[in-house]
């Protein structure tokens, strides 16, 4: 493994973390307007990002292509706004280890898709690494009591951490990490609005108490500024097959951190299933 595998593996990893370490913020924005968290969550990053994005931004941005913006219109609506929507609304049904399962099992989706759509076939190291990472990610999260609905938004939200993955690889290249994750962020907030403007009317966005500012002060500035860029930096080094074996530390962070705050416990359950994590992210780069 090279300089440049190795860094973009640690990055990939940093990222995973940290959103691992974010399912713990979001069990304090239950009574927080979903559309106006989201919007201040991703405006304020999208405000951060823009003085990091680096020289000729505008001409970058007006060189994308229409089939490219709407690339990007599906990415923030798919793989952000749509994926956080999913997991809250399983959690409705649902308890929270069920849309944690299947998203545990993106890994496995990425490793046979992006070489598919590539024309090529999967590398079969990344893809029994990736069902190592899922079985892992499983036993982190054991399963819980769910109905048709929880199951339902669960493959949705299966379906948005795909897409964040997938729908990102042919805008990378001319972005690059830092303006691709600004651009997704505005996307993605102008999105955020619209949706509370027309589910909640005028009550789609308020004043937030001091704990859920702090909450939302750290999906946006750590989360999202720092962990997406760190991602994309680290799928540009490694791919997105790769990349995405690393979303197996997103349970296993969660798990760490959820006895912090009194909302969960680490065992001899999670233990084994942070160890397959580890085997198969070890796994599939072949090393």
């Amino acid at each position: 493994m090279n300089a440049t595998t190795t860094r973009g593996a640690l990055l990939a990893a940093l990222a995973c973390v940290l959103v691992g370490g974010s399912f713990t913020a979001n069990s304090v924005l239950g009574d927080y307007p979903y559309a106006g968290g989201q919007f201040l969550r991703y405006g304020l990053a999208c405000l951060l990002l823009a003085p990091l994005a680096g020289k000729g931004t505008a001409a970058r941005l007006r060189a994308l292509t229409l089939r490219q913006w709407v690339r990007l219109a599906l990415l923030a609506a798919v793989g952000m706004v749509g994926f956080n929507l999913a997991v809250i609304a399983a959690e409705r049904t649902a308890e929270p280890a069920v849309p944690g399962v299947f998203v545990g099992c993106a890994p496995v989706v990425v490793a046979v898709l992006v070489p598919l759509l590539d024309g090529r076939r999967p590398q079969r190291a990344v893809l029994y690494g990736a069902l190592l990472v899922a079985v892992g990610a499983c036993a982190v999260q054991g399963w819980g009591r769910t109905d048709a609905a929880g199951i339902a938004f669960s493959v949705c939200a299966l379906a948005g951490e795909v897409g964040f993955a997938v729908l990102a690889v042919p805008v990378l290249r001319p972005l690059g990490p830092r303006l691709l994750s600004a651009t997704v962020c505005a996307v993605a907030a102008l999105e955020s609005a619209a949706a509370g403007l027309l589910a909640d009317g005028g009550g789609w966005l308020r004043r937030p108490d001091a704990v859920e500012t702090s909450a939302l002060l750290w999906q946006a500035v750590v989360v999202t500024v720092v962990g997406f860029v760190c991602w994309y930096m680290g799928m540009q080094r490694i791919g997105a097959e790769r990349a995405t074996l690393f979303s197996g530390l997103i349970p296993v962070a969660a798990a760490c951190t959820a006895p912090l705050v009194g909302t969960g416990s680490y065992g001899l359950a999670q233990a084994t299933g942070s160890a397959l994590v580890g085997l198969g992210v070890a796994l599939g780069p072949g090393r």
